[in-house]
Formats: structure tokens, C-alpha cells, sequence
């Protein structure tokens, strides 16, 4: 059985139209392969040959997005647990060693950002945080060294 990644609805809305996007990009690039055949001495045709590459670059992530849709399980972010952090939680930590705070949401792997403020619960960080509770303290090797940290404070999504 396989097992199902959980995903925000709105990560899950952003595979959805990124599929879409693809799906339609692949008839167009299809086309223009088919009128490229046409013209004949496919060796040293350029259209022809960048769009058999392209089709190959849109199948592969066709099939990665189909995938990853298929793998996984839509949860609401608004309507998560606070008690401990989860899946969906924003959980405010506080740097032991540099006395600074730092916001992340919990997410998955297919709609983390973490320029956006999200790591995955599969990240070694966001593994470390994961149900902890308010109060509690851990530390994580990351590449920049040892992070000891404390959280301050875990709260609900403002978005799904």
C-alpha cells in the first residue's frame, strides 16, 4: 500500500493548475513537432528537435505532478490541532544560541517554500519540530551547524 503525503488544499491547487497548464502546453509543442516532421531532414531541424526535447521535459513532470496528485492526501490547514506541532501549523521558534525568532509553517514535501515561510515535516528541521510542543526544546544539525531551539508558540493556518 502507498503511503499518502499530506498536502495543503492550496499546494494541491497549484499541482492541479500546473497539470493543466502542462496538459495544454503538450498539445501546442505536439503540433508544432507534427508541422516540423513535415519539413523534412530531421537531423538538422531545430524546431523539430527542441520540441522532441520539450515534449520530453513536459512528460516527465506530467508524470511527476500526476504522481504526486495521485499520492496524496488534501488537509485543510485552518482546521488543524494547535496543541503540538503538526502538519498545517505555523510554529513560531526561538534560536537558543542567537536569541531570535523564526516563523515556519509545516507542510509536505510537494508545496513547502522556504522562501515563503513552509519547510517540509520531512526536512531535518521541520522532522525536529514535529510534535513538539509549546515550551519544549530540540536540536538539529543543519549545514551552517547545530540548531538549538525552544517553541514559543504553535498556531493555525490562514490558509487551506
Amino acid at each position: 500500500m502507498v503511503e499518502l503525503i499530506p498536502i495543503s488544499k492550496t499546494g494541491y491547487d497549484n499541482l492541479m493548475k500546473e497539470l493543466e497548464e502542462l496538459e495544454k502546453e503538450r498539445v501546442e509543442v505536439s503540433k508544432r513537432v507534427g508541422e516540423a516532421r513535415e519539413h523534412g531532414d530531421l537531423k538538422e531541424n531545430g524546431e523539430y528537435i527542441y520540441g522532441r526535447q520539450r515534449l520530453g521535459f513536459i512528460d516527465g513532470r506530467l508524470g511527476e505532478l500526476r504522481a504526486n496528485i495521485n499520492h496524496s492526501e488534501v488537509v485543510d490547514c485552518t482546521k488543524v490541532k494547535c496543541d503540538q506541532a503538526v502538519f498545517g501549523t505555523v510554529v513560531t521558534l526561538k534560536d537558543l544560541d542567537k536569541n531570535q525568532t523564526v516563523t515556519y509553517q509545516l507542510l509536505g514535501p510537494n508545496d513547502a517554500d522556504f522562501e515563503n515561510g513552509s519547510i517540509s515535516i520531512h526536512s531535518p528541521v521541520g522532522d525536529a519540530i514535529y510534535m513538539l510542543k509549546p515550551g519544549e526544546q530540540a536540536s538539529v544539525t543543519i549545514p551552517r551547524g547545530e540548531f538549538r531551539f525552544e517553541v514559543i508558540s504553535i498556531d493555525k493556518s490562514d490558509i487551506e
